[in-house]
């Protein structure tokens, strides 16, 4: 039977003569239908009650983190300068004066001399400085190939060690003809100096007593 359903008449009966012995040996059962019969709803006929359960809840708190980045920075390379002090210069001109007199040669105004005298003494001037150059120097050349042979520079190419002449437009690769091989000293043997000073003295003057 559903619980909404009233009872009949003989149900009703039943329950009465049942409820009447067990109010008499039950107290709160008894006081239970007092308070029914003074109107207190049923439980089952009350509304639920809206309970507020407050939960707590974790306060979000934003909090900035600052991470450390790498600043680039351009970094400027000096570039050093050699000491380009003249002392190896001045040794190599007193080679050059006292194997081929090269300084007298140049020093010298040829305007007067014939074309045979200076030739004359080109000859020996040469002959000096080429002594010097294979005493003191080992030469050899830049390019390997042949003198008027067909070459290409390839992107990147030592630009101090060749020079490009003539019509040079845009960029390497470049073809050309080599014109000259080039020269480069892969040894110098100079000697040692005691005193720097003296290399000033190219030549000694010389006094005739």
């Amino acid at each position: 039977m559903p619980m909404n359903t009233p009872p009949s008449f003989l149900s009703r009966v039943a329950i009465a003569i049942g409820s009447f012995f067990a109010i008499l040996g039950n107290a709160p059962l008894a006081a239970q239908v007092s308070r029914l019969r003074a109107g207190e709803p049923l439980a089952a006929d009350v509304p639920p009650r809206e309970v507020r359960v407050e939960v707590p809840v974790e306060k979000i708190v934003e909090t900035r983190i600052e991470v450390p980045v790498e600043k680039v920075v351009e970094k400027i390379v000096e570039r050093r300068i050699e000491d380009t002090r003249p002392t190896a210069a001045l040794q190599l001109l007193g080679l050059l004066q006292r194997q081929a007199r090269f300084v007298d040669f140049v020093q010298e105004d040829v305007a007067a001399y014939s074309d045979a005298e200076i030739g004359a003494a080109a000859r020996v001037v040469h002959a000096g400085c080429r002594q010097v150059l294979h005493s003191h120097f080992t030469l050899e050349p830049v390019r390997a190939e042949a003198e008027g042979s067909r070459i290409t520079l390839a992107p990147g190419f030592d630009a101090s060690a060749v020079r490009v002449s003539g019509n040079v437009l845009g960029q390497p690769p470049f073809t050309g003809t080599l014109a000259h091989r080039g020269w480069q000293a892969s040894d110098v043997r100079l000697p040692e100096l005691t005193d720097t000073q003296a290399a000033r003295i190219l030549a000694q003057a010389e006094v005739e007593l």
